[in-house]
């Protein structure tokens, strides 16, 4: 079944030395909505220089540019610097502000976001007032699932944003990481600590991400996991993303939850093992779940 689905968030250049790939959380999760077959409509805003220029360019090659795009002319296009571990773990030099920190509440965004049936958000995007004000605006006009992506990054985030984006969300995913720093308790068990969670925020879904160790989740009174997928990898750089869009079509879809996870999982690993947050994936993802 075709989705209506509005991802609102960020989208940038990654900079691996000197290598550029073009990104933002959200952008991913949209371009691999997009990759799958999902109805999506992008949100963002980018400079008016020529990083932005590119990055419509690109935004329009992989059907993701519409009017729901705007140029900003004051601040610049976002260019973030990832620096990768021993273990291609990714960390980023974000800087701030950039053009994504200004998205304004337009008529065509309100528009789409009340005809949509899902609408995807993160915390990045909403470090500063006046992006924030507009995702909590469509928020509050739109009776869609409400699906966030939690994606901290430090020091681009404040306690407060993250529970208020909790407790509107339906559906939750996030990492180990974030689960224990956003969930107080002392049980060391990860399923306690979710149902910790849920009973604080009441969302219907909460997953949990685990890296190369998979995924669990809450769903319909009940925990799902998977142990994840074996690869060599790249770099860590949206595979998290490229899962929840799996996970997003699978849900819409009402696919049985093990198969939603198991897809999801594959995604993600996939995705790890290549450089860069979107890369072309069909041979590879049925490779891995036919493992």
């Amino acid at each position: 079944m075709k989705q209506n689905i509005l991802c609102l968030g960020e989208v940038l250049w990654d900079a691996f030395g000197d290598e550029k790939v073009a990104g933002g959380a959200t952008m991913n999760v949209a371009f691999h909505l997009a990759q799958q077959g999902a109805g999506v409509a992008f949100a963002s805003s980018v400079g008016t220089d020529a990083s932005g220029n590119e990055l419509v360019d690109f935004l329009k090659d992989n059907a993701l540019f519409s009017d729901l795009i705007q140029r900003d002319e004051h601040l610049p296009t976002c260019e973030v610097t990832v620096q990768l571990d021993e273990q291609q773990q990714a960390t980023y030099i974000i800087p701030q502000p950039v053009s994504w920190d200004n998205i304004k509440t337009k008529s065509a965004l309100t528009k789409c976001a009340k005809s949509a049936t899902a609408i995807v958000f993160g915390s990045l995007v909403c470090r500063e007032k006046k992006t924030r004000d507009t995702l909590l605006n469509l928020l509050n006009e739109t009776n869609a699932l409400k699906i966030f992506d939690v994606n901290l990054r430090a020091p681009h985030y404040t306690l407060q944003t993250i529970e208020n984006l909790a407790a509107r969300a339906d559906v939750v995913k996030m990492n180990e990481e974030e689960a224990d720093l956003l969930i107080n308790t002392n049980k060391g068990d990860l399923k306690e600590k979710i149902n910790e969670f849920r009973s604080k925020y009441h969302a219907q879904t909460i997953c949990v991400t685990r890296g190369a160790h998979g995924a669990i989740v809450w769903h319909d009174h009940k925990f799902y996991e998977h142990p994840g997928f074996e690869v060599k990898v790249a770099d860590t750089v949206g595979a998290g993303d490229s899962f929840l869009a799996t996970f997003i079509v699978g849900l819409l879809n009402k696919l049985p939850m093990e198969q939603v996870l198991e897809r999801a999982c594959a995604v993600g690993a996939y995705v790890a093992s290549k450089r860069g947050a979107t890369p072309r994936y069909v041979d590879g993802i049925v490779d891995l779940i036919a493992r």
